[in-house]
């Protein structure tokens, strides 16, 4: 699948977007709620894509989608502080106002996922892009197969919604495993790297659609462990947003060899890019 994927509203120049609400995930991250008003210029979008989001007078930032894209009436994205314009995002508060222009990109195949087991892969802030999916699954989840969910962050204070984990922790028509790369006196949970969960996993390994967002080292990792248990690598599909700049293929930032990410992406599946993602300086 390839072209550019947007939305008949999709503007080139940013939109002034109301902030609903603004908060805190951990030190370093921070989740915007953005009003859209009905019929606006910005569409509410679908799990993967993302918009380009501009603190007026200091610059641009591609950010994923990370809440309900079915609630029409809010876009809501997590920020990492990355850099000065993730920074200032991260800064807003309600009634501040943000530059918003999207949605952009071809995103998670939830409805190739229909019918099958949904396995999602996430390391850190990969969480984020991933969560529309699991409301997608959750809004209808007698059309899809089981629900596993594996979640590493670096220690607990990096973990990304802590309220929303332990309500999916207590839910019986989902599995939930969270675990740290390093655990302090506190942790209870699981401790090591998230892709050494899944030889773990029981699922229809013939017949999953597995979706991985995080480090390229994790996604790679993830892939190579599924591989050789059946799960094909069509069925495999990766998040590789990076670099992105204008959106629309027109700058170059995102050039992955032959693609690129902000047209042809962000999501690809696995073994479009398999042999890439093996390639340094790419």
């Amino acid at each position: 699948m390839s072209g550019f994927a947007t939305h008949p509203a999709t503007r080139l120049e940013p939109v002034p977007l109301r902030v609903v609400s603004a908060g805190a995930d951990t030190a370093e991250t921070a989740t915007i709620v953005l009003e859209r008003p009905a019929g606006g210029p910005i569409a509410a979008g679908t799990p993967g894509q993302f918009n380009m989001l501009y603190p007026f007078g200091i610059g641009e930032a591609a950010i994923s989608l990370s809440g309900d894209t079915a609630d029409g009436s809010r876009l809501v994205h997590t920020v990492r502080a990355v850099g000065a314009v993730s920074a200032a995002i991260g800064r807003l508060r309600a009634g501040d106002t943000l530059g918003v222009r999207g949605p952009f990109g071809i995103g998670w195949p939830v409805e190739r996922a229909r019918g099958r087991d949904v396995v999602l892969v996430a390391g850190g802030i990969g969480l984020a892009p991933l969560r529309p999916v699991i409301y997608a699954v959750l809004r209808d989840r007698a059309a899809f197969g089981r629900l596993l969910v594996l979640y590493g962050a670096r220690q607990s204070a990096d973990l990304l919604y802590r309220d929303e984990l332990a309500q999916w922790q207590a839910r019986s028509d989902m599995d939930l495993f969270v675990t740290l790369d390093h655990a302090d006196a506190t942790w209870t949970g699981r401790v090591g790297f998230v892709t050494a969960l899944l030889p773990q996993l029981r699922f229809q390994r013939g017949n999953a659609v597995v979706m991985t967002c995080g480090p390229e080292v994790m996604m790679r990792a993830t892939a190579n462990a599924l591989l050789p248990t059946g799960v094909r690598a069509e069925t495999v599909f990766v998040s590789m947003e990076r670099n992105m700049k204008c959106a629309a293929g027109l700058c170059g930032h995102c050039q992955f060899g032959p693609h690129f990410v902000c047209r042809d992406g962000p999501v690809f599946a696995y073994a479009r890019v398999r042999e890439l993602l093996t390639v340094r300086e790419v």
